[in-house]
């Protein structure tokens, strides 16, 4: 089978094709801008890939490449520029889609095209990385533990740049542009990006404070899970990365946060700071989700973590994971949907077991 994957030569996009490779026999063409650095990593990755030089701006040669496909997973981001056409085409075309996107304007877009989807009997999932993805389902599975869930806490920590290079950084400071709408107490409330500091215990990286942001899952699981209220918290570490990006959300006015070379900017800045400090830092990523609710008449929670020495390889994995379902049929789902709204439990914890991902589970009284 063939799997085209979009913005392939880049971090995440690399890290899903090695993913493939290694759990399936599918062939994959990569598909990017740079004809050396796609050549080089198609004869790193090995006999079953190759490159062609492909611009999402180029129509006919985009819908020649999708034609070709079994599956196209788009992992060329940032997604909050991103329109829909991909998918567009590949509904059109009759083809599976995947993405890693991780901003909610994009989300909320590629939604809005469930009924074409469905109607062509196409499965598209949207949000199949690591953080919105793995820790989608790592709510799933929590929710799905309690009689009646009530509110899901999820929060995230990043060692640097993760290991996804200048892409992390533009996905944080596009998380600052502007206040956003969240779940709580049954009614959607306004919140500042990165305020209300929280202090969160993770696995492997002790106590940290985390913060608001902006992220698809803030209103994907309030409209998958009957819950009143949704949490969703992020931070970085070393923790002085904090103080910094909550004071550019603070005090830089909200104009110049909207500035497509503001964002650039302090994009490289930083990243040019985490190649000094992921020496020490390293690049994991830890997740916490929290649901709390009602078993059998009593308050309970359910928590789970998981950590991962590479956060651009445990997001390789995510959207692997959702790929090598769809590719042998045991995920079939048409429609857009967000990751926890498509792949079930059962199947997740499998992927996880196979790919080598401890997730540990509590269920404690309040």
């Amino acid at each position: 089978m063939q799997v085209l994957i979009l913005g392939g030569s880049g971090r995440i996009g690399s890290k899903v094709a090695a993913d493939l490779l290694a759990h399936t026999s599918v062939a994959i063409t990569i598909a990017g801008r740079n004809l050396t650095t796609g050549a080089k990593l198609s004869h790193q990755l090995g006999e079953r890939v190759e490159f062609v030089v492909t611009d999402l701006s180029d129509r006919t040669r985009l819908e020649e490449a999708i034609s070709r496909a079994d599956l196209v997973i788009h992992c060329a981001g940032p997604f909050l520029y991103r329109d829909t056409s991909v998918l567009k085409t590949c509904i059109e075309r009759g083809v599976n889609y995947l993405d890693v996107s991780d901003h909610p304007s994009f989300t909320r877009k590629a939604l809005a095209h469930r009924a074409e989807a469905e109607a062509a009997g196409v499965t598209a999932i949207v949000n199949t990385g690591i953080f919105p993805g793995i820790s989608n389902s790592m709510v799933r599975r929590d929710v799905e533990q309690l009689d009646k869930p009530e509110k899901i806490h999820l929060s995230y920590v990043v060692a640097g740049s993760g290991g996804a290079g200048v892409t992390v950084m533009r996905t944080t400071f596009l998380g600052l542009q502007r206040p956003f709408q969240a779940w709580l107490n049954g009614q959607w409330q306004t919140v500042k990006p990165y305020s209300d500091r929280e202090v969160v215990e993770f696995p492997s990286y002790g106590k940290i404070g985390v913060y608001w942001f902006d992220m698809p899952e803030a209103f994907t699981l309030p409209e998958t899970f009957p819950v009143e209220s949704v949490v969703t918290k992020f931070a970085t570490i070393p923790q002085f990365y904090n103080y910094l990006t909550w004071s550019v959300a603070r005090w830089w006015h909200p104009k110049l946060l909207q500035t497509k070379a503001v964002i650039e900017f302090l994009s490289h800045v930083s990243h040019a700071m985490t190649d000094v400090s992921d020496r020490f830092s390293g690049i994991g990523v830890a997740i916490r989700s929290e649901v709390t609710g009602q078993k059998e008449g009593q308050a309970m929670r359910c928590c789970s973590t998981m950590v991962h020495p590479d956060t651009a390889i445990s997001a390789g994995m995510g959207t692997g994971t959702v790929a090598e379902l769809i590719l042998s049929g045991k995920l079939k789902k048409p429609g857009v949907w967000a990751v926890e709204q498509a792949l079930p439990t059962d199947l997740f914890e499998v992927m996880m077991r196979d790919r080598g991902i401890e997730i540990n589970q509590q269920l404690l009284p309040v």
